[in-house]
């Protein structure tokens, strides 16, 4: 509920007073639910003979006789009430000393206005009719019984998160020289260890396979189902599942720096972020106790002056104090959030922050880079035309040594194709590179540009005989130049992706535009938009030009969300109000997004879509039942129908009807654990 408040120990929210929850799940939540729940049992045992002494005379029936059923009915509420609610008052006394009123701090002073009413009735010899040790004590024991509920329901929130801990093995099989495998604690492990991962294991750390062949369950850290051939020269990451076949795994990274542990870093970073939704509950809440304690105040001398009754007023305005608290308005927010992010990293779909989330739920226009994204991001050469005297393999092997340095996909291409020729590119010096347009490097005594014609053009190139070179629709070009010449062109092709036409269409369903922004040619950028039906797209964009696109299409009233994958996306990512990185892609887009699709597919974006908007939907939701129950039940506990039905709402049923609105805001988050998204 307060996220800014951080404690080096276990304890409460200085502000709301809720447990503290531990920044990594450590079993701590399961201790209190516990702790309270044996609280919660001694209350109802000690509260329900109270409660049948108490009531009992309304059915002809005295179990007591004398005066004696009032000093028994003390001792039974004392224990109830100071002991079993020593937690609560403990909570309340701070809330007051520290002057952050809360949910607390209604219910003491709800059930101490009743207890001290009661006592001093007693004392003063009243009878029964003044008495309401069972109203304080039923209070208690609901309140208790709600915040065992609550208790129980964090924990299963938190359930997702504990489930990916408990991935990693906790000891493995060290392979050391001349002797035989020893098994150690992961713990130990250190990069440069070999260990031997059997059939059926959990690999325990971050690292690559260098003898033996398997096939690897990832379906935990990317939700793809089908296991992953696994040959020596693989990498694996710790808590995927080892389905057949032994393999000796050598560990690069181990513990804390593993993916699976960034994963759960990240993801408690996630729940415990606040989403801009959440400023709507937090500045009711900020004003809601004190108006409250008004409205309790304004209730009870009501019913003194109007109708001269002082007891009465006391009941109505305590009943206001315990249906006005406020704790299911301070969960709505983060127990949909929790159990949400929780349930989307199961499916390989990891959220950086919420307020993306929400502006994802809200988007109407989802801009995709083509490259990685529609595409395969996985370019092969496709034709050669160089400018005589240059021949083909002259042109492939200079593009090839410039290259080496460069992390581009379609570099990737390049040196693909001059391996399978047989070509060993030379070494290339002064490399220096210009996201999104190029590069320049020096290879022996030749200085080498390679890019888009824009970017020979811009470094003073005629590239008039490169544009009129024959190039296939859908092909990307290269462009060459040596010594400030052009040189020849280079094509590549890159396959659409087999889902890329179905997410348009799922899009077009959820009530986006789909739109494409590409660094590309234009006629490359019309033939894949033509393919996939994308009618808005832009060619031909910088890393800056497709950030001012993005900015100009959300000045023509669009609510843009950008996925991308390229260190050339970094810039519209950011300028995005949601923005989604592809997993496989560059680290600069994933450190820009604020969701990671850790399996490189399609479905993943519709899938974050379909997420945010069942999250948002459960916020409202929540929400609604929180303001609900307060706006309400407030004026029927005051007393507002009592002048035309004589009806007025006893303590023990406010209590239950605030109890009863947690537990509904939380009963109502939980139901994302089973959504599909």
């Amino acid at each position: 509920m307060h996220p800014e408040v951080v404690a080096d120990h276990a304890g409460d929210c200085p502000k709301c007073g809720m447990p503290l929850e531990p920044l990594i799940p450590d079993g701590g939540q399961e201790r209190e639910v516990g702790l309270i729940g044996r609280r919660t049992l001694v209350a109802a045992l000690l509260g329900l003979p109270l409660f049948v002494i108490a009531m009992s005379p309304m059915a002809g029936l005295h179990l007591l006789q004398g005066g004696w059923a009032g000093w028994v009915e003390l001792l039974l509420c004392l224990p109830v009430l100071f002991w079993c609610g020593a937690p609560v008052w403990a909570k309340g006394w701070r809330s007051f000393a520290g002057g952050r009123l809360n949910m607390f701090s209604l219910i003491v002073l709800g059930t101490g206005a009743a207890f001290l009413q009661s006592l001093a009735a007693l004392i003063r010899g009243e009878g029964a009719h003044g008495l309401y040790f069972e109203a304080a004590s039923t209070i208690m024991v609901l309140v208790l019984l709600g915040q065992w509920l609550e208790a129980r329901g964090r924990a299963r929130a938190g359930s997702a998160l504990r489930e990916l801990l408990e991935l990693s093995p906790s000891v493995t099989l060290l392979v050391t020289e001349g002797a035989r495998d020893r098994e150690i604690p992961v713990s130990e492990l250190r990069p440069g260890d070999l260990v031997r991962i059997l059939p059926g294991g959990k690999i325990p750390a971050d690292g690559t396979i260098t003898e033996g062949w398997s096939s690897v369950d990832e379906s935990m850290l990317t939700g793809e189902p089908l296991p992953v051939e696994k040959p020596p020269g693989s990498r694996v990451s710790a808590g995927t599942l080892n389905r057949q076949g032994t393999f000796l795994l050598r560990v690069e990274a181990a513990g804390a720096d593993t993916l699976l542990s960034g994963i759960i870093v990240t993801v408690a970073q996630a729940q415990r972020s606040r989403a801009p939704v959440q400023q709507l509950a937090d500045r009711v809440a900020a004003v809601f106790v004190p108006i409250v304690l008004v409205l309790a105040a304004l209730t009870l001398v009501a019913w003194i002056v109007l109708g001269g009754d002082w007891a009465t007023g006391l009941v109505s305005a305590v009943s206001v104090l315990l249906i006005a608290c406020p704790c299911a308005l301070g969960l709505a927010t983060p127990m949909a959030l929790t159990v949400g992010i929780g349930r989307a990293a199961h499916h390989g779909i990891l959220v950086r922050d919420t307020a993306s989330l929400q502006n994802l739920a809200g988007a109407d226009l989802l801009a995709m880079d083509k490259t990685g994204t529609l595409t395969e991001g996985r370019p092969e050469l496709g034709s050669i035309l160089p400018i005589p005297p240059l021949s083909d393999g002259d042109l492939l092997l200079l593009a090839a040594s410039a290259e080496r340095g460069s992390e581009h996909p379609l570099a990737g291409a390049i040196l693909r194709a001059s391996e399978l020729q047989g070509l060993a590119p030379a070494p290339a010096t002064e490399f220096r590179t210009r996201p999104g347009a190029g590069i320049s490097a020096r290879v022996g005594d030749r200085d080498l540009l390679l890019g888009s014609t824009g970017f020979l053009r811009e470094q003073g190139v005629d590239v008039a005989c490169l544009e009129s070179l024959p190039v296939a629709p859908g092909e990307g070009m290269l462009a060459v130049a040596i010594g400030g010449k052009p040189a020849g062109i280079l094509t590549v092709r890159d396959a659409i992706r087999p889902s890329a036409a179905s997410l348009v269409r799922e899009l077009r369903t959820l009530g986006l535009t789909p739109a494409m922004l590409t660094g590309d040619r234009e006629e490359t950028a019309r033939t894949v938009a033509g393919k996939l039906g994308i009618t808005l797209w832009k060619a031909g964009c910088s890393p800056r030009a497709k950030a001012d696109q993005l900015t100009a299409w959300g000045r023509e009233g669009y609510r843009t969300a950008m996925a991308g994958d390229g260190i050339n996306d970094a810039p519209a990512l950011a300028v995005a109000s949601a923005s989604i990185a592809m997993g496989a892609g560059s680290d600069i887009a994933k450190e820009t997004a604020g969701i990671i699709l850790l399996k490189p597919s399609l479905e993943g974006i519709v899938g974050s879509i379909r997420l945010s908007r069942a999250i948002l939907r459960t916020i409202r939701q929540n929400l609604f039942f929180a303001f609900a129950y307060n706006l309400l039940g407030i004026p029927v506990a005051a007393g507002v129908l009592y002048p035309w039905t004589g009806m007025l709402l006893s303590p023990m049923i406010a209590a239950a009807a605030m109890s009863l609105s947690s537990v509904s805001v939380i009963t109502n988050s939980l139901r994302l654990r089973n959504a599909r998204f």
